[in-house]
């Protein structure tokens, strides 16, 4: 089994290589960086390594083509119940935040521009529960 990762999904490729370097900065090696440039890319991701690598959090945004950010968590924590869900949006209504906390069992949802302290705080409080 390989190093764990993070995924982060945005359609925004200056949002996903900043949350990469971030991520780097802070947590090294400690694992393996995905990133997706939607929910259906990030879904084929997690079907791809799920085997082979544990994914602990999905870091996602809620407006995307295709598949919405509270709609892909949901998918995700029917299959795969455990993975810390962080949703990073500057646009999510309160509805969607809402069902995502009750039916993805939302850790936290983070507003865009974001924190990068905040972050990474709500990262490692996800991976210590």
């Amino acid at each position: 089994m390989g190093k764990p990762a993070i995924l982060c999904v945005d359609d925004e490729v200056v949002v996903l290589d900043s949350l990469k370097i971030q991520l780097k900065n802070e947590f090294g090696d400690a694992y393996l960086y995905e990133v997706a440039e939607s929910a259906d890319e990030a879904l084929e991701i997690i079907e791809e390594i799920e085997g082979d690598i544990p994914i602990l959090v999905i870091v996602s945004d809620w407006l995307m083509p295709g598949l919405k950010g509270d709609e892909f968590l949901i998918r995700v924590h029917q299959k795969y119940p455990n993975i810390v869900k962080v949703m990073l949006t500057g646009q999510a209504d309160s509805f969607a935040i809402d069902r995502a906390i009750k039916e993805a069992n939302l850790h936290s949802c983070l507003s865009k521009p974001w924190d990068v302290k905040e972050l990474i705080e709500t990262i490692k409080s996800g991976l210590n529960q």
